[in-house]
Formats: structure tokens, sequence, C-alpha cells
């Protein structure tokens, strides 16, 4: 009786269980994200995406695998006492119904198993209030809609209050969350910028991106921290719900930006973006195996003190733009930059040219050669970028126009591996110029930006289709540099 009562994993998959147990079972996965939420073995994971998803359930039911063990102790947060109040409503309606014998305590706020495990429920609205949890250990702690939290200060701090005194008891900490809010930017940049959606990945830093390793000293000097991971969450996931179809129809009448946040999970839109009509499930492809011939060139935006940005290009035969690989990195010299974009195209086949910020091509006085001239004479061989009057705001348009879906081949005319991750973050991110409408705002991270730009402008006729035999039209390259003849 008491193992019955007491069943380790009886969320997870009903069908392991004893059919006179399965006949029993409270509450069991929708297949899909739901149960790889609930079976993710990373550090730290967001759950996400669309509102009706069944977030707050599987937020509930992942630290009850754990409540027979007598060690374990868990933290679940709100942001606030009145958002806590709905979960700890939700706890009691669904707990005592899986464990039998399971107890609240009001005054404590926490859940305590008959084998001694504990899950407390409490909120954090200011940062100050994690101070309430110093000296404390938890095994698992778990957000609750997470970009409610407006930095990522509180994350980070209750980090450090994560650990195990059981080797047979992993530590956890899980989100859940739609996209907006106002830790939309850090939630973004910590969980959906560094991967593909549903793929593990090595923890990086909030701020410089690098990935966290241990330091030089200790016995894993050089390893990864830990793995993170995102798992979207969508409406259609949550069969009970989305069959209603009421609450589909709500979410369909909100306004475009909500729209795309609550019922896409839509990660990318941004009151402001430049480049609204950029979508992940359109624009973003797996890799595959470019055809030997397709033409292949590449786009660079230098620069030492910030970053240097390198995308490359391949052609396919409708003129559809394939970005397949991005270099984003800081604080190196030209001559560096150039080695580095060699050894990554060795195996590109050939390369048929490369643009380059024509800035890049001036000199102060009698100096030697341009930060151009010295990558070409690394070997690295490049043109310059168009930099005519008006070149900004019609390259922009270009990125418009290539973000369309061609009506003849119904693809988009420009799409991105999922390994360019940097490049799927910013471009939607960009936002424009308040006081010029038609350029974006240039005090953004624009790196990447310009790289893809100057590509785009390299090749400015967007489909085969586009072609009018009676109005002929060459779209010259810029002129290449005579020091060099290329």
């Amino acid at each position: 009786m008491q193992k019955k009562a007491q069943p380790k994993t009886p969320l997870i998959e009903e069908e392991l269980l004893p059919l006179e147990e399965a006949r029993n079972v409270i509450f069991k996965p929708n297949e899909g994200p739901q149960t790889e939420f609930l079976a993710a073995s990373e550090r730290e994971v967001l759950y996400g995406g669309s509102a009706g998803g069944g977030k707050s359930y599987a937020m509930l039911a992942d630290p009850l695998r754990y409540m027979g063990h007598p060690s374990f102790s868990g933290l679940l947060l709100r942001h606030t006492t009145e958002e806590l109040r709905e979960l700890i409503f939700k706890s009691q309606e669904l707990y005592p119904k899986i464990w039998n014998g399971i107890k609240w305590s009001e005054r404590k706020m926490q859940w305590v198993a008959p084998s001694g495990a504990r899950l407390w429920m409490s909120y954090l609205d200011r940062d100050d209030d994690v101070l309430r949890y110093q000296g404390l250990a938890f095994s698992w702690i778990g957000f609750d809609e997470l970009t409610q939290w407006g930095t990522p200060f509180a994350w980070n701090y209750m980090r450090s209050r994560l650990r195990s005194t059981s080797a047979d008891l992993p530590v956890y900490m899980r989100a859940t969350t739609n996209p907006g809010g106002r830790g939309h930017h850090w939630v973004k940049k910590m969980f959906i910028d560094p991967a593909p959606y549903n793929k593990a990945f090595n923890a990086t830093d909030i701020e410089s991106g690098e990935e966290l390793k241990y330091p030089a000293g200790h016995s894993k000097a050089g390893q990864p921290l830990f793995k993170r991971r995102f798992i979207p969450a969508r409406l259609t996931d949550n069969p009970y719900l989305s069959s209603q179809g009421d609450y589909e129809a709500m979410l369909l009448s909100l306004p475009e930006q909500q729209r795309r946040q609550l019922l896409e999970g839509d990660w990318d839109i941004k009151e402001g973006a430049a480049f609204t009509e950029f979508d992940r499930n359109i624009h973003v492809v797996e890799p595959f195996r470019i055809p030997s011939n397709w033409v292949k060139f590449r786009a660079c935006d230098y620069g030492y003190g910030s970053y240097s940005a390198v995308v490359w290009f391949a052609v396919s035969p409708s003129e559809q733009l394939v970005v397949y690989r991005e270099l984003y990195v800081s604080k190196v010299l030209a001559t560096d930059l150039a080695d580095m974009i060699l050894d990554a195209e060795a195996e590109d086949g050939n390369i048929k040219y490369g643009v380059l910020d024509s800035s890049l091509w001036h000199k102060r006085g009698d100096t030697g050669p341009s930060l151009a001239e010295q990558m070409i004479m690394k070997g690295c061989r490049f043109r310059p970028s168009d930099r005519s009057r008006g070149s900004r705001v019609s390259g922009k348009n270009e990125i418009h126009r290539r973000l369309q879906v061609d009506e003849f081949t119904e693809e988009p005319r420009l799409v991105f591996f999922s390994t360019c991750t940097n490049t799927i973050s910013q471009l939607p991110a960009i936002p424009l110029d308040k006081k010029n409408p038609e350029d974006i705002d240039t005090n953004s991270e624009d790196h990447l930006y310009d790289a893809l730009r100057y590509g785009i402008m390299s090749r400015p006729r967007f489909s085969i289709f586009d072609y009018d035999p009676a109005n002929r039209h060459t779209n010259s390259m810029p002129v290449a540099d005579a020091t060099f003849g290329y």
C-alpha cells in the first residue's frame, strides 16, 4: 500500500505503471514538449512559448518526481504574492491526489511529503528579497513566468542556493514563461539566442556571451560548467485547451504583437523592430549539404573595439540566398580575422568573392597598407562594399524584399542555417531609427546586419522571375581594388 501511495514517477509515463495503477493516474503529461520538459536532464531548462501550452501544470508536476526522496528540498517562485496564490490553489487541487499523506503548511508556505521531502512556494518581487534565502540550500528551484523578473539578478543569485547532499539527487533550475514582459530581453539572450530550439547547449555568460567554464587550476579546467535548453510550447500542444476553440479565438483577437507572442510563442517580435516580417518558422532552416555548383561568397563588417562580423552566402538556382555560416568575434586584428576566415572556409571550395566595408580601404597619411589591403595580402580577397549615397536605405529595403516569400518558388528569398544563432538573434531585434524610420538605429548592435546588408547589396536581383527582357539592367559590382588586381 505504501508503494502504491508513493510512486516515484507517476507523472511521466502512464504505460510504465502496472495496470491497476495506470487506471488511477491523476496527471499524464501531453505528448511532445510537456513530456520533454519533465524528462529533461540539463541543469537549467526554460519551457516557454504561447499561452495555454500547459506550462504551469508542467512546472507543478516537475518537483513531484523527487518528493519520495527524504533529502529533497525544492523552491517554486512567482514574482508577487498574488501570482503565487494562483499556483498554490492549483497545487492544493493536484498534489494530495498524487501523494497520499502530503501536507500543506500555510504558515511555512511549504508542502511536506511522508518521506520528509519539502517543497516551498514563495515570491520574489525585489532583488533584496533574495536575502531571505541566504544560507538555504535547494536541490530544485523553479521560476514560474520568468520574464516577469526585469533583470537576471534573481536567477543568477538563486543559482548559488542550488546544491544537493545526496549523490542520487540531481540539482535543477526550471522556468516557464511567455515571450514579452519586462525580462523578455535577458531571458531571450540567456535561453533563446545561443542555440536552436530544443537543443541543449553549454551555458553562456549573460553579458559576454562566452561559455561558462571551470577556471584554470580546477581539476576540470576548461570544461563547460553545465548545459541549458529551451523547450518551446504552443497552444496546439495542449489538446484539452486547443480543442475548445474559444481560447484560441481570444488569442487571435489580440493586436499583432501580442498575438504573435501569446499565440505563436514568437520570441523575435519586438515593438519598434525594423524587420517584423522575420519568422523563424520560415526563414530558419536546418543545415544541409550545399551543392558544389552553387555560388558562394562572404561579406564582412570589421571592428576591433566592438565586434567583427562575417557571414557566408550560398546562391541557389532560383537566386535564393542561404546564409550558411557566421563568425562573430571581438578585439581581433584584421590580419588575424583574415586567418580565421580562411580557416573557416578551408573546405568550402571556391569562394567566388568577398565584400568588405569600404571604409577599410581608407588610409591616414603614409601608414602602409590599409586594413583591407592587409587582409587581401593574407589571401583573404575582398572588394569594397557599396557606400554610395542612399546605400544604407537601399540595403535595408533589399533585406525586406529578400525576407518576402517568392510567389513562384513559394519560398523566402533569404534563409539562415539554424547554426547562425547570432544573426538569427540580432536581425529581428534591430530597431528602427526614430528620427528616420527608413533606416535602422545605428546605435544598436548592427554588425551582423551590416555584413548581411553588404552581401545582399552585392546581389540585388532577388529572383529569376524578376528578369525583365524589355528592361535589361545589370547591377554592377563595386570596382575591384586596383592595387591588388582584384
